[in-house]
Parts: C-alpha cells; sequence; structure tokens
C-alpha cells in the first residue's frame, strides 16, 4: 500500500470510514510531511500541531460524520480561526499589532463541521493582494517542482502544500485567481465557483462580488470531496444559502459523482467548446503568451478533441473598459483594510502600500461608474460564454515566475507584470463564472503548465467531467516533484 502522502483524499476518506485507519493515524502523518518539508517549501505561516492531535484524537474516540472526517487540511492566513493568529502575510499584523481572533469564520467552522482537521495556517502574500506569495514577512512560498519559481498567489502556500504531499486537498480564496494561479503553477487542480456557491465564501461580502472560496487538490475527484464538504447541505440535500442570492447548483453528492465518474448526469456526452487566447486585459497592457502556454493549450485541446468533444476557436469581445474599471474596483477594495495609524500603515510592503493609497483616493462616483462598467461587461462575457458548453483558455501566460521577478519598488509596474502574468483570471471574478485550472502539459526544465475551463454560471458539473476526462487522459497525478 502506498504512503498515505500519496494515496488520494478519495481513498483516505473510504479507509477512514472503514476503520482500517484512523484520523489520529492520517493526521501524525501530514504532520511529519510538513515538518520534513514544510521550511523548504514555505507552505505554512502557522503550524497548530497540538491543536490538530487532540482534534484528530476527538475523531477517532467518535463515530465517523460528515464529508471531510479525518481529512488533513489547512486555513488560508487569510481567515479567521479562533485562538489561532491570523498574519495576513504582513509585517502590520505581526509583533505588536499581532491579531489573534475569537471567532473563528463560517468557512473555517464549515469545514470543522465537516470533518477537516486543520494542521495550521497555510501562507499568502500581504492581504492576499498580489498574484505570488512572497510575503515580507515570511514565509515564501516555492514552486515544489523549482525551488526558484513562485508557487503563484495568493492561495500560494495552499497549492505548495497540496502539491508537495503535506496536505491531501486545500481550501483557498480566489479573488482574481488566488486559486487557480497558484493550482497552475503547481500542477494541480484548482476550482473557482460560480458566486453564491460557497456560502461561506460566496463572493456576496466582497465589492463587485470578486472573491470566492474554491478547493486546490491534486485530483479532479479530491477537488470535488473538498467542495461538497465546503457546502452545507440540508436534509435534501439542497445548499443551505443565508442570503437571497442562489446560484444555479448540484445536489448533494452530485460533485464528487460527475468528478469520479467523467460525466454530468443526463448530461450530453459530446460537448461543445470554445476555445481562445484572448483576455479582458489585452487593450490595456501589453499581454503575450508564452509558447510553453500555448503548448500546454494545445495539449490539452487536442485531448478534449480526441475525446470527441466539438471544438471551435473564438474572439472575445473587445472590452477596453475593462482595464481602468477593475484597477479602480481592485483598488477600493485595498482602501478598506482595516489600519489607519500612519505608522503601521508604513510597514505594508510597496505595492500594498499603493494599492490602498490610490483606493482611499478614488472618489464615490468613479466606484459607481466603474461597478456599473464591470456589470455590463459581466453580461457581455456570460452571453458569450454560454453559447457553449465550456470556454478554453491558458491558464497562465508565462511559466512559474523565478523568485523575485516581480518588481518590489515601482507598484504601478508591479500590477502591470501581475496582469501579464495572469490576464485569464479576473474578468471571470467580474463576471462571477465557476473556472477550473487543470496542468496539460509539463516544460523541458520540468515546470507545470494548463488550461483553464470556464464554464457556464452554476456550471461546476460541467467542469468536474471535462477535467476529469483531462486527467484520465493525460494521468497528471502520476507526476511528482523532485522533493516528494
Amino acid at each position: 500500500m502506498d504512503a498515505l502522502h500519496e494515496q488520494t483524499a478519495v481513498t483516505l476518506r473510504d479507509r477512514l470510514r472503514s476503520r482500517e485507519i484512523t484520523p489520529t493515524e492520517v493526521v501524525e502523518h501530514f504532520l511529519g510531511r510538513v515538518e520534513k518539508l514544510g521550511p523548504q517549501v514555505g507552505a505554512f505561516a502557522t503550524v497548530t500541531a497540538d491543536a490538530a492531535r487532540e482534534r484528530a484524537a476527538e475523531l477517532t474516540a467518535g463515530p465517523p460524520s460528515g464529508e471531510l472526517w479525518g481529512l488533513p487540511s489547512g486555513d488560508k492566513d487569510l481567515w479567521n480561526r479562533a485562538g489561532v493568529p491570523t498574519g495576513m502575510g504582513s509585517r502590520a499584523f505581526a509583533g505588536e499589532h499581532r491579531f489573534v481572533p475569537d471567532v473563528s469564520d463560517d468557512l473555517v467552522l464549515q469545514l470543522d463541521a465537516a470533518g477537516a482537521v486543520s494542521l495550521g495556517k497555510t501562507s499568502t502574500p500581504e492581504l492576499g493582494f498580489p498574484a505570488y506569495t512572497e510575503p515580507l514577512t515570511g514565509p515564501v512560498a516555492r514552486n515544489p517542482w523549482d525551488l526558484t519559481r513562485g508557487a503563484g498567489g495568493s492561495s500560494g502556500g495552499a497549492a505548495v502544500a497540496v502539491a508537495a504531499g503535506l496536505l491531501p486537498f486545500a481550501p483557498g480564496s480566489d479573488g482574481g485567481g488566488s486559486v487557480r494561479i497558484p493550482a497552475a503553477a503547481c500542477g494541480v487542480v484548482g476550482l473557482k465557483p460560480s458566486r453564491g456557491l460557497v456560502p461561506g465564501g460566496s463572493g456576496l461580502e466582497s465589492l463587485g462580488g470578486l472573491v470566492v472560496a474554491g478547493p486546490l487538490a491534486r485530483t479532479t475527484a479530491d477537488a470535488a470531496l473538498l467542495l461538497e464538504g465546503m457546502i452545507p447541505w440540508t436534509t435534501k440535500g439542497e445548499v443551505a444559502h443565508g442570503y437571497t442570492l442562489r446560484a444555479p447548483s448540484a445536489r448533494s453528492g452530485d460533485y464528487l459523482a460527475t468528478a469520479l465518474w467523467g460525466t454530468v448526469p443526463d448530461g450530453p456526452e459530446r460537448l461543445r467548446l470554445a476555445v481562445t487566447t484572448d483576455s479582458a486585459w489585452d487593450d490595456f497592457y501589453d499581454v503575450r503568451v508564452s509558447p510553453e502556454a500555448i503548448s500546454a493549450l494545445d495539449a490539452g485541446v487536442w485531448s478534449l478533441a480526441g475525446l470527441g468533444h466539438d471544438i471551435t476557436d473564438i474572439d472575445l469581445d473587445p472590452a477596453p473598459e475593462y482595464g481602468p474599471a477593475f484597477r479602480t474596483l481592485w483598488m477600493a477594495g485595498a482602501s478598506a483594510v482595516p489600519i489607519d495609524d500612519p505608522s503601521r500603515l508604513d510597514l505594508l510592503e510597496p505595492l500594498t502600500r499603493w494599492l490602498v493609497g490610490r483606493g482611499r483616493e478614488v472618489p464615490a462616483r468613479q466606484l459607481v461608474e466603474a461597478l456599473r462598467t464591470l456589470s455590463g461587461f459581466e453580461r457581455r462575457l456570460v452571453a458569450q460564454v454560454s453559447a457553449f458548453d465550456a470556454v478554453v483558455t491558458p491558464a497562465l501566460a508565462m511559466t512559474p515566475r523565478p523568485l523575485g521577478w516581480f518588481d518590489a519598488e515601482d507598484p504601478e509596474r508591479n500590477f502591470e507584470q501581475q496582469c501579464q502574468y495572469t490576464p485569464f483570471t479576473s474578468w471571470l471574478n467580474v463576471s462571477g463564472l465557476p473556472a477550473v485550472t487543470v496542468p496539460t502539459h509539463w516544460t523541458d526544465d520540468g515546470l507545470p503548465m494548463g488550461i483553464q475551463i470556464i464554464g457556464r454560471p452554476g456550471g461546476e458539473l460541467t467542469l468536474l467531467a471535462l477535467a476529469a476526462q483531462l486527467e484520465d487522459r493525460l494521468r497528471w497525478p502520476d507526476r511528482r516533484p523532485p522533493l516528494w
């Protein structure tokens, strides 16, 4: 039998439920992995080993309960867990400014209710804004495939933990690509759900509806299993929402079943898929898609065509208004950072300090106009995407960036670099559409590259089915990073 970290989360779940192994055994094994490899890859900002052992012992003493019973996980270090410091990747929340919450966030409580065991806080860039995880306060999330490369962000620690076998899966949050970017950089599956699907990370509480919570995992089925656990279900198997907006969704168990079988219940086997290398940033920045990204796109598209799906090349509608409006929204969101003391603001890194400062200068009218502009963009994009069962793009425009590649001193240049590296992600947050990234190609240097598959609103089942079909064909879980 393979070591526990080499087994899928679904396999571990089944073995736990059959009492073949215990939560204590599983947690001890993964804590050993964290102790051995964690410092090398910078996956965790905080490890809560004692609390994890106590939680595992409680679960071991009781009956199996919850979709994720006994499975190790981690909390992104932007989320609050009662009694554990929330560092947010920032010097402004360290030392004398250290913040230890008394109350856990809804998503953390939901993962607990599903039976997961948190091993600690996964690392994140400062306040979750950058698309790379290299905070000055540390730890830097290093790509397990090449430790001189970055892991992406902002769920960089989560992606590293999964790719390096420190966790079977990990939850992340995605406000401009923060699940999909690190998943693509680290060669794992990353799913951004439709806005409103995951109540503990619905997007409704964030400005413009950008930030939603989603899973990262080595296999499609493991991502689907974690998604099931991130959702509170009613006794009728429906999503238990605490607000009026309700995204189209499946019933309890449908996500995992679709990922395991690779087909949508009662859905067509042959799907109409569109392919494009266009992005909403093309009219604002000089976006160039690298040969490595094209190779990954070709590998994914050829595989999908070989599976019998209809493929059509399309051009997205031009969107010259997108760049200025998104920048306004992103900066306005940064203005709400809960820091007012000038000396504490000075502790922020140049990029974050620039975003906060510019955001606090945005007039209310400019923000309202930006929101109106992006709402119109959303309607047009949803209409274009909905003409197909799914739309395929590259996941990233470049290979995972070398550590230190992003300009640390010039925020304007830094923001431009991020958009050029990740031009295909933020507009799915603006539109609220679901999207999944999967690895389809490894470069000659051994770096993973992949594709992004975009679905209709509430189209997670179709995305999971396509990802599962590609996984069966391309066998990416069989690959292991050098330090594995």
